[in-house]
C-alpha cells in the first residue's frame, strides 16, 4: 500500500528521535520513498549521516547545500510529498507549527505542505499536559493535521504518564490506514451541502440560524481526501476551502439551495444534507428597508419546499441520502420517522441536550442511524472524527447493499 509513496519524515531535539530510524527501515521495507528533515537540535540525538544511510537520500538540516550553498527548497518538498510525518514533535515546535513561527526547515516545509500531516508529539509529562502544549495540539488538530496520539508510559525523566511517542510500529500503521482508505470512494461523485440559509426580510434583516457549516466543510474535505469528486453547496459563512479540487458553489436562500441541489443530485452518487435550511421564508420581500412605525408588527411566514422530502421522491436505486436531524427529547423516535418520511438511507442525529454538540463548536456528537437501527451512538468527538465515521459508514452501507 505505501509502494511509491513519497514520505517526507520531520525530526525534532528529542529523546525519542531515537526510533526514528527504525521507522525510516520499516517505509523502506515498504518501498515508500523517504526525505527526512532534521531540527538542527535533533541531531544531537540521531546523526543525519545514519538516516541518510536508511533512507538513501540526502537528509536537510540547513535550508543551505553545504557542498555548493544552493537552496533546499521547502516548497518543492512540501508539493512533492504524499505524505508528511513530524516525529518526534517537542512542544517547542509544536509551538512554532501552531503559530507560523518559521525559523527553520522543518517549519517552512510543514507550512509549505499540500498533502495530509501526521504530527507524534513527544514531551515530558508536565509539558505535555500544560494548558499551552494542549492549545497548540487542538490548534494544529483544527488546521486538519493528524495527531498521532502520545501513549503512557515511562518517560525520559522517570515520570510515568502521557508523553511518550507512539512506536514506529504505530506510525507505519496510521500511514497505511491512511492510504488504504484514501481512495475508498475513488470515482464517486459526492454532494454535500452546508451553513444556514438566510431568508430576506428586506434589503438589510433577515431570518436564518446558528451553523456555521464547519460540519459540512469538513466531511466536504474528509471526502474529497477519500478519492471523491465532491461539490459543496453552502449558504453563507466564515469558512474557507483550501482544497481547490471541491467544487465549491455558494448560495443565501433556501430557494438557491433547493435550486442547486436539484440541478447537482442526477449526477450524484451521494448526497450528504448537512446544511441547515430554513423551514420557513417571509411570504412577503420587501424592496426597501422597513422603517420602525409601531411598538409591534407582523410577518407573515411561508413553508420553504423540503429539499430532502423533494430529492427523496427522485432518488434513483444507485443513489444514496444522508440527511441530518437536529432533536431534542425523543430524538431516536424523531429521526427514524424523518428518515423513513423523507425515504432516507442514512439519517445523523445531533441532540440539544448534548453540551458541546451542534452549531458554531468544533466539537459534535451524533448518532448514525439507517433503516436497520442505530450503526452508530458516538461519543463528543472534534468534528473532524464525527466526519471520518460518517464516511465510514456510508461505505459500509455502499458494500453492503
Amino acid at each position: 500500500m505505501l509502494k511509491g509513496k513519497k514520505i517526507v519524515i520531520g525530526i525534532t531535539g528529542s529523546i525519542a528521535a531515537y526510533k526514528i530510524p527504525f521507522l525510516v527501515r520499516l517505509l523502506i521495507r515498504e518501498e515508500a520513498m523517504v526525505r527526512v528533515i532534521m531540527t538542527p537540535s535533533a541531531t544531537g540525538f540521531v546523526t543525519p549521516l545514519t538516516l541518510s544511510t536508511l533512507s538513501r537520500a540526502n537528509v536537510i538540516v540547513d535550508p543551505f547545500k553545504e557542498s555548493n550553498g544552493e537552496w533546499n527548497n521547502h516548497v518543492d518538498l512540501g508539493s512533492w510529498a504524499d505524505a508528511m510525518v513530524f516525529a518526534p514533535v517537542t512542544a517547542n515546535t509544536l509551538g512554532k507549527m501552531a503559530n507560523g513561527i518559521a525559523d527553520n526547515f522543518l517549519v517552512t516545509a510543514y507550512l509549505s505542505a499540500k498533502c495530509p500531516v501526521f504530527i507524534a508529539p513527544a514531551m515530558d509529562l508536565d509539558m505535555y499536559i500544560h494548558p499551552s502544549t494542549q492549545k497548540n495540539i487542538q490548534v494544529l488538530r483544527s488546521y486538519g493535521n493528524t495527531i498521532i496520539e502520545p501513549q503512557v508510559g515511562e518517560l525520559a525523566s522517570g515520570l510515568s504518564g502521557p508523553g511518550r511517542m507512539d512506536e514506529p510500529e504505530n506510525i507505519l500503521s496510521q500511514l497505511r490506514f491512511f492510504f488504504e482508505r484514501k481512495q475508498d470512494f475513488y470515482g464517486k461523485t459526492i454532494l454535500v451541502t452546508a451553513g444556514p440559509t438566510y431568508e430576506a426580510i428586506d434589503p438589510v434583516r433577515f431570518i436564518g440560524n446558528h451553523s456555521s457549516g464547519l460540519m459540512g466543510y469538513t466531511i466536504a474535505e474528509e471526502a474529497s481526501r477519500r478519492g471523491a469528486r465532491v461539490t459543496l453547496i453552502s449558504g453563507p459563512t466564515h469558512l474557507e476551502l483550501d482544497n481547490p479540487e471541491i467544487h465549491h458553489e455558494k448560495v443565501v436562500s433556501a430557494a438557491e439551495m433547493y435550486h442547486a441541489c436539484t440541478t447537482s443530485f442526477p449526477t450524484a452518487d451521494i448526497l450528504i444534507m448537512a446544511a441547515a435550511v430554513a423551514d420557513y421564508t417571509p411570504s412577503e420581500v420587501s424592496p426597501v428597508k422597513i422603517k420602525k412605525k409601531e411598538k409591534t408588527g407582523s410577518l407573515y411566514l411561508k413553508k420553504t419546499t423540503d429539499i430532502l422530502e423533494e430529492l427523496g421522491k427522485r432518488k434513483k436505486k444507485n443513489q444514496l441520502l444522508v440527511g441530518f436531524a437536529l432533536e431534542s427529547g425523543d430524538g431516536i423516535k424523531n429521526a427514524i420517522g424523518k428518515l423513513r418520511k423523507k425515504n432516507l438511507d442514512l439519517i445523523i442525529l445531533n441532540s440539544l441536550d448534548d453540551k458541546g454538540a451542534g452549531f458554531e463548536v468544533a466539537t459534535n456528537k451524533v448518532t448514525i442511524i439507517s433503516k436497520k437501527g442505530v450503526l452508530l451512538a458516538g461519543e463528543l468527538k472534534d468534528k473532524r472524527a464525527v466526519a471520518t465515521d460518517i464516511l465510514d459508514a456510508i461505505k459500509k452501507l455502499k458494500v453492503n447493499t
